[in-house]
């Protein structure tokens, strides 16, 4: 369910004026089982060639779309058998073109999620608590037994001449970057070639971007980053810049509504709920040389004077000349709206 770059042209479309569809969801008799519906991605890295038990029981509903063009009409079905429980087994990517599709299914009304983590990177369920080997079966008996964590994705739309958003168009997702951060995505694909994955991944990528933010000039992609735009809130106010380096690039951008992310890392200081996002001028060598106390939590004063902030938002705006990423996949330049979807309640152990 991927492609090289993702064009909101060719996201899946639902009649934007039909509301989401009404499902019937009865209430469960004591010790009956819930119905579950699993979104099976057989192209997630841990999912490569293993046969997935399809025959659990009679209420586990399993469908294996193989392009996101199947994917509403699967969530549709599971909608109408009025699931307890949606199982995403996949990665990142997998859980972003799910809740994408899924807008116009389920809308402000969705089950409760478990995500099963079988991706080359699973920062959702790091931040879930979900461990590596979690199953199908311990997703079902946590529905009753388990905890619940909400979350809410962000919902990035593309916008048009007129400044409108195209609400059809939303995709949603957990994890947004520009700039730098594009550039060490891809730089993560042959860390990938190399054995590497999850919070490992994240280490060494992030070991080979200081090293070039460090030792290369500002022509290297790594620190000169991307010209963009950003506009905080509903005025849309353009973001402060610190005047280090080109006032119209950022050396990075990187926005989440996770609360907790691989490694350890703290990229937003002490700021842990809602929509957050941290922005980079193209800073000095200096600083970059702090940066790893400062993805650690351990410098938070006078970050903005050097070029480095980290603030909350109920929304921003994003005008960017060059790709941008979600959840490990490449969107084009352009004009975005980005904000909270809905609040989502997700089973953990």
């Amino acid at each position: 369910m991927a492609t090289p770059i993702y064009e909101f042209a060719q996201i899946p479309r639902v009649d934007p004026a039909a509301p989401p569809r009404a499902r019937t969801r009865p209430v469960r008799d004591t010790g009956q089982a819930p119905t579950v519906g699993v979104i099976y991605n057989p192209r997630s890295h841990r999912n490569l060639g293993a046969d997935f038990d399809c025959g659990l029981c009679p209420h586990v509903h399993i469908a294996q779309p193989r392009a996101r063009a199947q994917l509403p009409e699967a969530l549709a079905e599971f909608a109408a058998r009025g699931i307890d429980l949606l199982v995403i087994n996949g990665g990142d990517g997998t859980v972003r073109d799910v809740l994408t599709c899924g807008q116009t299914i389920f809308g402000d009304d969705w089950p409760a999620i478990a995500v099963l983590p079988k991706g080359k990177t699973n920062a959702l369920t790091v931040d879930l608590g979900i461990p590596n080997d979690w199953t199908l079966q311990d997703a079902i008996d946590a529905l009753d037994h388990g905890q619940r964590v909400w979350r809410r994705p962000m919902a990035v739309s593309a916008v048009d001449d007129a400044g409108k958003a195209a609400g059809v168009s939303r995709v949603a997702g957990f994890i947004l970057g520009a700039g730098a951060f594009a550039t060490a995505t891809r730089s993560a694909q042959s860390a990938h070639r190399l054995g590497a994955f999850d919070s490992m991944v994240v280490a060494v990528t992030a070991l080979w971007a200081l090293l070039q933010s460090l030792f290369a000039s500002r022509a290297n992609p790594w620190r000169r980053g991307a010209k963009m735009r950003i506009g905080l809130g509903a005025s849309d106010a353009p973001m402060a810049h610190s005047g280090h380096g080109d006032p119209d690039m950022r050396q990075l951008l990187f926005a989440s509504t996770l609360e907790s992310l691989p490694a350890g890392i703290r990229p937003f200081g002490a700021l842990r709920t809602g929509l957050k996002l941290v922005a980079v001028d193209q800073i000095s060598r200096r600083t970059t040389a702090l940066v790893p106390l400062v993805v650690m939590g351990k410098i938070r004063n006078g970050l903005r004077q050097r070029g480095i902030h980290q603030l909350t938002a109920s929304q921003f705006s994003l005008s960017i000349d060059d790709q941008f990423i979600l959840d490990g996949e490449a969107f084009p330049a352009g004009d975005y709206r980005i904000e909270q979807g809905p609040e989502l309640a997700f089973v953990t152990p």
